[in-house]
């Protein structure tokens, strides 16, 4: 079920290439990656990002961590909570249109938080 649940993400918008289910100790749940992603790297360091944002947001009083967004010039990478103890990592071209790719993340994390 949950790569079903990443299938449609990606098929949502030709602006994600990627997505992943992960646990937050960094092991892979499930994942659709191209060819050249290694799934361990992705893994422990999504697990990683997440775990110094939400640090960063208590420590700076922002409260609770909601997403964590890296832009670099060939793309983004968005990782948000689907539940306590799973992170979903999107991958997107650097054309996306983030408003839309936030809202699909968001959904698709729920309903893999009612899964898991």
């Amino acid at each position: 079920m949950l790569t079903s649940i990443l299938s449609d993400l990606n098929g949502t918008s030709a602006e994600i290439e990627a997505s992943a289910v992960i646990s937050t100790d960094g092991l892979m749940i499930a994942a659709l990656l191209p060819a050249g992603l290694d799934e361990d790297r992705v893994g422990a360091m999504s697990a990683a990002m997440l775990s110094l944002g939400e640090r960063t947001a208590t420590e700076l009083a922002r409260g609770e961590l909601e997403q964590v967004l890296v832009k670099g010039d060939k793309g983004y990478i968005l990782m948000t909570h689907a539940n306590d103890e799973s992170v979903l990592t999107v991958v997107a071209k650097p054309n996306a249109r983030l408003g839309l790719i936030f809202l699909d993340v968001k959904r698709a994390a729920e309903a893999i938080g009612k899964i898991l």
